[in-house]
């Protein structure tokens, strides 16, 4: 049964208390093969991470919630540098365009811009934004929240810990 987790301050309500749901039935589940592309330009895959745990957030511009959280996840991937990959993939239709200029704004220090501008992993995930997805070094799903979440509190802390 997913579970209810505090999530960013108005991130998704105006203001008020928004509620992230942590997803469990998904749990060892394989990571998808499809390919998205990185800051580079160049196609990857999930599996092209392999080797420690991965965090995959799914998200866009024009999501509110989206938005309100990659403060907290940029916080997040520069704590666990070099022990989780964070991967902020943005599922902007207008790729590029739209998420080089959002990154440029933002000047986070650890999330890089990887682009999905075909929206092919919200699809196959059945996501509504934003999706996060934690994955074992072997590339096998851990859970999934969501909605928002604050990525630099002690609940995120906690979740994030049970990769291995």
């Amino acid at each position: 049964m997913p579970d209810e987790v505090s999530a960013p301050s108005g991130a998704a309500t105006g203001g008020a208390k928004a509620m992230g749901v942590l997803d469990r039935q998904h749990q060892g589940e394989a990571a998808s093969t499809l390919q998205f592309i990185d800051p580079a330009g160049k196609p990857v895959r999930l599996a092209d991470f392999a080797g420690k745990p991965v965090l995959l957030n799914l998200w866009a511009t024009w999501c509110a919630p989206c938005v309100a959280e990659m403060p907290t996840l940029d916080a997040l991937a520069a704590r666990l540098d070099g022990k989780v990959t964070v991967l902020a993939v943005s599922q902007d239709l207008e790729g590029a365009a739209k998420v080089d200029p959002f990154f440029k704004n933002a000047q986070f220090r650890a999330l890089k811009p990887y682009r999905d501008p075909q929206a092919a992993l919200s699809i196959a995930y059945q996501a509504n934004l934003p999706t996060t997805i934690l994955y074992d070094a072997s590339g096998h799903e851990v859970w999934r929240m969501l909605g928002g979440m604050d990525w630099a509190g002690p609940q995120a802390a906690v979740l994030v810990a049970e990769a291995k």
